[in-house]
């Protein structure tokens, strides 16, 4: 690192840790029992967007081994803060005392990440909207700082680009990039992959996957509740393409990654459609409630992507492969290759918890670990899916990355306007492919 006092935590981290770092993401090495007890020094942590996914993950942080604190938080809103702190607390029970957040590293407001930035922190976790992740990325590896960095990790093209040009940024500081797409860490994916990936099914001709469900949570805050239109679209963040990227980019990023996992690479073409016939109401901000993409990767395999957001429907969150030999469950661990039959029948894990005993293990034994190209490509994956929705054409994947539509405003503040603003009845303008809106 260039701050010479992070060097020093850094280099007694990795000295004063007696494990060694396994195979497989770090074999899920977990630090032998009392190797830090006596050690006065803690990795030290702080998170930024205190909600559920961010207390969540702060707990999962604060769970893994070695001494470790919270020393810092940061989001937008107090109330936000205070509620996640309260509950990270409760979470870790008799492990508590590892919340050591004091009343001056309790930072507020939209800018809030800059003075976290500026702190004594070893690593942070981000965990705001995903449009703030490429700002915020790029603060953290300039300031010297771990990440853990929930996906996904941009919700346009410029950001995507930025977020990868600081990955590289990353690797030379030799910083550990952590990004929340558990299922790299997870035993029952990792399993069913080496089986693949071996060729148990034969050459893969198709895959599927699905985020069907029926959607997430209502919007939680009326304009009557909040000051600004800046503040209203935070508050409901979800329902905005600057802050989440549709729900093709914010959730079901989850399964399109599994596919480019597989392939070990990333779609080269897409097509699609989508629309909104089920959250029609004006509430529901700008985004689609179904999107259907073709993606077609570079050797012509091709792999098609369903999510849906309406409910009395068929649901499913799910990845599947076929081949020349067989078909696949993936998400399910199960395979079916003429007579041979395979389950997945190993020991389960709990891959939220587990992608942050990896991401540790390296901090403290200093192990190259750099999520953070294909957390970014498949993210960029989701949002040319999105592009194909939102215009009706066909998208390529590079005029997808070098999109110059930029979805982030020019200026954060509460007072500032929001890239999409509504009419005078409060309703958003919707993409409608044929139109010629600039979608991309």
């Amino acid at each position: 690192m260039s701050d010479p006092s992070n060097a020093d935590r850094r280099d007694f981290l990795k000295k004063s840790t007696a494990a060694a770092v396994g195979a497989s993401v770090l074999g899920h090495v977990t630090t032998p029992a009392g190797a830090y007890a006596q050690e006065d020094n803690a990795v030290k942590i702080g998170l930024i967007g205190c909600g559920g996914r961010g207390t969540g993950a702060a707990t999962q942080a604060l769970s893994t081994e070695g001494p470790i604190k919270l020393i810092a938080m940061a989001d937008a809103f107090p109330d936000q803060l205070e509620s996640s702190k309260s509950r990270i607390e409760k979470q870790l029970g008799e492990k508590a005392d590892r919340v050591a957040v004091d009343e001056d590293h309790k930072f507020i407001g939209l800018t809030s990440f800059q003075q976290m930035m500026a702190s004594d922190i070893d690593l942070v976790i981000l965990a705001t909207p995903p449009g703030f992740r490429p700002i915020m990325f790029e603060a953290a590896v300039a300031a010297g700082k771990h990440v853990f960095m929930e996906k996904p990790v941009a919700t346009d093209a410029p950001g995507v680009r930025k977020v990868l040009q600081n990955v590289e940024i990353a690797k030379q500081k030799n910083l550990k990039v952590g990004v929340g797409l558990q299922r790299h860490h997870q035993n029952t994916y990792l399993a069913t992959m080496e089986e693949l990936k071996s060729g148990a099914i034969g050459d893969l001709v198709a895959l599927r996957c699905y985020w069907n469900s029926g959607g997430v949570w209502d919007p939680r805050k009326t304009r009557e509740e909040v000051s600004t239109e800046m503040e209203y679209q935070i508050r409901n963040w979800y329902y905005y393409n600057w802050l989440c990227g549709d729900h093709i980019n914010e959730q079901h990023i989850h399964n399109i990654d599994v596919c480019n996992w597989l392939m070990d690479d990333f779609p080269a073409v897409a097509n699609g459609m989508g629309g909104r016939i089920y959250r029609t109401d004006k509430k529901y901000g700008e985004i689609y409630d179904h999107h259907a993409v073709e993606f077609t990767y570079p050797n012509g395999t091709k792999m098609f992507s369903q999510c849906r957001h309406i409910p009395r429907c068929w649901n499913s969150v799910s990845e599947h492969a076929h081949g020349t030999k067989g078909s696949a469950d993936i998400s399910g661990s199960s395979y079916t290759s003429g007579e041979t039959k395979w389950r997945y029948r190993g020991p389960k894990n709990n891959p939220y918890q587990t992608e942050h005993d990896d991401l540790f293990a390296a901090i403290r034994n200093d192990i190259p670990y750099n999520e953070g190209e294909y957390g970014a490509k498949s993210t960029m994956t989701a949002i040319m899916g999105r592009f194909a929705t939102y215009s009706g054409k066909t998208v390529t994947w590079e005029d997808a990355l070098n999109s110059d539509l930029s979805l982030f405003p020019s200026e954060l503040s509460w007072d500032a306007a929001p890239p999409t603003l509504p009419d005078d009845d409060g309703r958003y303008p919707i993409p409608t492919p044929g139109t010629g809106m600039k979608v991309m």
